[in-house]
């Protein structure tokens, strides 16, 4: 029970990594907020199975990319679980395009929910933290964050963006015991990459030292770590969580 008493802020944790960090964290005795773009059965279900473990948890619906949604959101949690110990930036999406066919709307799409909402969360929580004199804030980032990638040039700039925010933001408020790292998964198995052509998902694969996949729960484990008193003294960094891809 690593993390027993405390409670985490989750964005964009219905489905996929973020409901295996929700559920990672939770089996380990953290109660979970978590937010996503609307109150669906999926988020519904993944709420369920969080309360099954025995830890409070309450979903929330939210734009992530709403500065004012998340301020809002913070307070809402902040009344209901009476702290906030971990916050979770795992809000995102994609606009995949060749840089010469990409829209601007596909560029400003995504800069604004996955750059924009890790700085929304971390700006309303940081104030929390910095009285309590702790926290942890971590953000997925992307591997294509560290090396860029053809078609995605609008996601990988956001995701160094997000890398760039931890960094500083470890800076910034180190002094007061608050740590802040992110995650940049590889090739993770997921809804979203078992929609690609079985194709594309074999190259991705043939690209990878360790010849496979990696799961959601691999990525949820890193973030336990961080997340907990087990990496007390690593803040500022970036871990890549890729079979050795990049």
């Amino acid at each position: 029970m690593l993390l027993e008493g405390r409670t985490a802020l989750i964005t964009g944790a219905g489905r996929g990594i973020g409901r295996a960090i929700a559920l990672c964290l939770a089996r380990e005795g953290c109660n979970i907020a978590f937010t996503d773009i609307a109150l669906s059965e999926q988020v519904l279900a993944t709420e369920a199975d969080l309360l099954a473990t025995g830890i409070k948890a309450k979903a929330y619906a939210a734009d992530a990319s709403s500065f004012d949604e998340a301020q809002s959101i913070v307070e809402q949690v902040k009344a209901e679980f009476g702290t906030i110990d971990i916050l979770v930036n795992n809000a995102g999406i994609t606009r995949d395009g060749l840089l010469l066919r990409m829209s601007e709307q596909q560029w400003d799409d995504v800069i604004r929910v996955n750059l924009k909402s890790a700085f929304n969360y971390t700006h309303a929580v940081a104030p929390l933290m910095l009285r309590a004199r702790k926290g942890s804030i971590i953000s997925l980032a992307s591997v294509v964050g560290l090396a860029g990638n053809p078609g995605q040039a609008n996601y990988a700039a956001s995701k160094a963006g997000i890398i760039a925010l931890m960094k500083s933001t470890a800076k910034e408020l180190g002094a007061r015991g608050i740590r802040a790292n992110a995650v940049a998964p590889g090739y993770i198995d997921t809804e979203m990459t078992q929609a690609l052509p079985q194709e594309v998902r074999d190259s991705f694969v043939q690209r990878i030292p360790l010849h496979r996949a990696g799961t959601a729960d691999e990525v949820a484990q890193v973030v336990l770590f961080l997340a907990s008193d087990m990496s007390s003294y690593v803040t500022g960094q970036v871990i890549a969580i890729d079979g050795a891809m990049s």
